[in-house]
């Protein structure tokens, strides 16, 4: 065979080679326009289950005198453990030190009867094998059920990396580190069994106050013909035990991404500002849950550095919640100490992957082998709770501000007030507004990390509704 032959002979079977992973990996494989979810099976079998759980809720029009309980614990691994938060870190994303310590907090409802444990952590996400290990040992040591947990996360982009072996999370949370999910397990299992043993008679008083200065839409901010929706609100709590002992649950949708990939050290970014300022100025606790952070970015004061316009935004926030607060005790009609205590928690079926590679072509998607490659779960898990006319809606995504905008709206008809978080012990790529899925240019969120197709805001809107119809109105 000649040399020439060899040659022509190779390049073929190259080409068909890269002919045959382009399509086997990439494309183009068929997008689907309607997902179907309201017919499907994995969805009748998720409100059945939402159902059977709710109806084991003790739903009444005369509920118990409220209870409370809440603490925080040090969860900053050691130094060397990666970050978690920006692929553009280099290298595998070890640490370097602590700019300021990382916590995770928990707050505890009851009515004598029901309780649920609202848990915020200075985390990117909440992956599944870390709620995982904590709602196992949660229920050995209290008896709580995964259906009593809410978890959140704060997303800060500097907590703790090496979560799990996935070749997606090691992309952006470094390399595995098989001693982090038990240590964070540990801590997050004991700050819950610290809120459920403190939980002693109190009262509460809750609202929002809206910071639109604080916060911007990163995603569409400045693009012609595109809107510029946020969720400026932050929604707050404050609770108060007989003793005088108070503590602030607080919310709010930007992305605490002020520090970039450069930050090589631990940091709980703005949240943990807004909570220094919450404990050192109001003299109480507090409890932060990360909102719809989705297409959220921060807008931080100016300052000379990233550590003073973070430090600046904290005290920002927590001075709007003061406040608020304080406007709201003074006119003396805010306190409520009988509230009916429920909530649903469930693991959820999805449909089949949609994650489309290109930015100007909504048509190809990768190969659903791209799971197995990547080694994500990609199973979702559902959070609801109601503490009286407040109703948590806890989402395995980085959620959209702009659907907690719609979402909010719809539950204040209901006289609700809606809290939307995020990372509820899973992670399913972005939740974005349907009628963005097929607008060209796909941006990241949209693009990429849209996982699911066109649906998947249809599909949540209706797990709110009937979750909000199961537990947002007492039996009668």
């Amino acid at each position: 065979m000649s040399l020439l032959r060899k040659i022509l002979k190779i390049t073929a079977v190259v080409v068909v080679l890269v002919v045959v992973l382009f399509l086997t990996f990439i494309g183009p494989w068929p997008v689907y326009k309607d997902s179907g979810y309201a017919d499907a099976g994995y969805f009748k079998r998720d409100v059945e289950t939402l159902t059977e759980q709710a109806a084991a809720e003790d739903l009444t029009k005369d509920p118990g005198f409220l209870r409370v309980g809440w603490s925080a614990v040090d969860m900053t691994p050691h130094i060397g453990v990666p970050l978690a938060g920006y692929g553009a870190r280099k290298g595998e994303k070890r640490s370097t030190g602590v700019h300021d310590p990382l916590f995770t907090r928990a707050i505890a409802f009851s009515d004598g009867t029901d309780t649920v444990v609202l848990v915020g952590a200075d985390m990117l996400i909440m992956p599944p094998n870390v709620a995982e290990l904590v709602r196992a040992r949660v229920a050995e040591k209290t008896g709580l059920g995964a259906d009593s947990i809410l978890f959140a996360a704060s997303h800060t982009h500097c907590g703790p990396g090496g979560l799990a072996p996935a070749v997606a999370m090691v992309i952006s949370a470094g390399p595995y580190d098989p001693e982090v999910p038990p240590f964070l397990a540990d801590k997050i299992s004991q700050v819950i069994e610290e809120a459920v043993a403190d939980l002693a008679p109190g009262r509460l008083l809750h609202g929002g106050v809206d910071a639109p200065e604080f916060i911007r839409n990163r995603s569409f901010d400045d693009t012609p013909g595109r809107p510029d929706v946020v969720d400026p609100e932050v929604s707050y709590c404050l609770v108060e035990k007989g003793s005088g002992e108070r503590c602030y649950l607080v919310s709010f949708s930007a992305h605490p991404t002020t520090y970039g990939a450069n930050q090589m050290e631990f940091s709980a970014e703005f949240p943990g500002a807004m909570m220094r300022a919450l404990t050192e100025k109001a003299k109480t606790s507090a409890v932060y849950l990360g909102g719809a952070t989705g297409s959220m970015g921060p807008r931080t004061p100016d300052a000379p550095t990233e550590a003073e316009r973070i430090e600046l935004m904290g005290q920002g926030l927590a001075k709007k919640v003061l406040d608020d607060a304080a406007a709201r005790e003074a006119a003396g009609d805010g306190w409520q100490d009988k509230m009916d205590v429920a909530s649903v928690g469930l693991p959820l079926g999805m449909p089949g992957l949609q994650i489309r590679p290109l930015e100007d072509n909504t048509n190809w998607r990768l190969s659903p082998m791209v799971e197995h490659i990547l080694g994500v779960p990609l199973d979702g898990w559902l959070s609801a709770a109601r503490v009286g006319d407040m109703f948590f809606f806890g989402t395995p995504f980085d959620c959209s501000g702009e659907m907690s905008v719609r979402w909010k709206e719809w539950a204040a008809k209901k006289d609700l007030d809606l809290w939307v978080t995020g990372f509820n012990g899973a992670y399913l790529g972005y939740l974005s507004p349907d009628e963005y899925y097929d607008m060209t240019p796909l941006g990241y969120e949209t693009g990429m990390m849209s996982w699911f197709g066109p649906d998947v805001s249809a599909q949540f809107t209706d797990l709110l509704e009937k979750s909000v119809e199961q537990l947002g109105e007492p039996a009668a």
